[in-house]
């Protein structure tokens, strides 16, 4: 306090006179930088302050007036056109919301009245289910395999061997960022309605039974067609199913023990002459015309 009471002119800001040794030069520079360094930085915040939010609300501004710029310049036929299009997109939207609220909820009025409408939507790009939250979720693989009898251009006859169309099916989706629903579901979801719906001697139990049998054949020709299973003139007649299911191995600190032997379970032969009567029309049909040239 006594050193600011004897020199007032350090108070006020003045540079006092040099000393003999230099020392009061070196407080006069110090006194400058800290002084330029303070106004320096203290303006150079507000101006940087400055642009950055004068240029953002311009930017905006201009982003605005030219969209509202475009609209106007629509004629008034597309302006309405777009107003509809819009509606139309928002009111699909909440129509698809509301199906599949309506069809994880609890069992209720709206979908005791209207569940076949519900599932016809939903089914099967759309399906909701609680199994990977499951108390005790699916620990199994399972491999559902095809093969078939096969009439050939010669009029002879031959079996085919194995297509695992789960291995297919698993092919196509590994290292598929976008896989097909298809592909994930189609043969898992067909295989899982046959064996709710048969007994274990594989026959059918009620009307969904037979449904779920003319499913897997129709999904067996896709996927052998798309083999060539047949070959050039022959005609699938018959189709055989088998799969073979083999355990997860539970993690080592589990404990728990399982089989890792798999079980094989081997429908008998479908003939698919209902399915295939049109290709066996045209492949006599080809072969009578080579009679005919002959």
């Amino acid at each position: 306090m006594d050193a600011y009471d004897k020199d007032p002119a350090a108070g006020q800001g003045q540079v006092p006179g040099p000393g003999p040794d230099g020392g009061a030069a070196q407080e006069e520079t110090g006194a400058s930088g800290t002084g330029t360094t303070g106004t320096g930085t203290t303006g150079t915040g507000a101006n940087v302050t400055g642009a950055n939010v004068t240029g953002t609300t311009g930017t905006g501004a201009t982003d605005g007036s030219a969209v509202g710029e475009t609209v106007a310049a629509l004629s008034p036929r597309y302006q309405i056109g777009a107003v509809v299009a819009l509606a139309v997109v928002a009111v699909a939207v909440c129509a698809h919301l509301g199906l599949v609220f309506l069809h994880v909820a609890p069992s209720n009025t709206l979908t005791k009245q209207h569940g076949a409408a519900v599932d016809e939507w939903v089914f099967p790009e759309f399906e909701q289910n609680w199994k990977l939250f499951a108390p005790n979720p699916l620990q199994q693989n399972v491999s559902v395999q095809v093969r078939a009898e096969v009439s050939t251009a010669d009029g002879g006859i031959r079996t085919t061997g194995w297509y695992d169309l789960s291995a297919e099916d698993g092919r196509a989706i590994a290292g598929n960022p976008l896989p097909s629903h298809t592909r994930q579901n189609e043969l898992r979801r067909a295989w899982d309605f046959f064996v709710a719906t048969h007994d274990s001697e594989d026959r059918p139990v009620g009307l969904r039974g037979s449904l779920s049998e003319t499913y897997l054949r129709r999904i067996a020709l896709l996927r052998l067609d798309r083999n060539d299973a047949a070959g050039p003139g022959g005609v699938v007649e018959r189709v055989q199913y088998r799969s073979r299911t083999t355990n997860v191995a539970p993690p080592s600190w589990s404990g728990e023990k399982v089989s890792g032997r798999p079980t094989v379970r081997e429908l008998p032969w479908w003939s698919v002459a209902a399915e295939t009567g049109g290709a066996r029309t045209e492949a006599a049909g080809a072969a009578g015309r080579e009679g005919g040239a002959a």
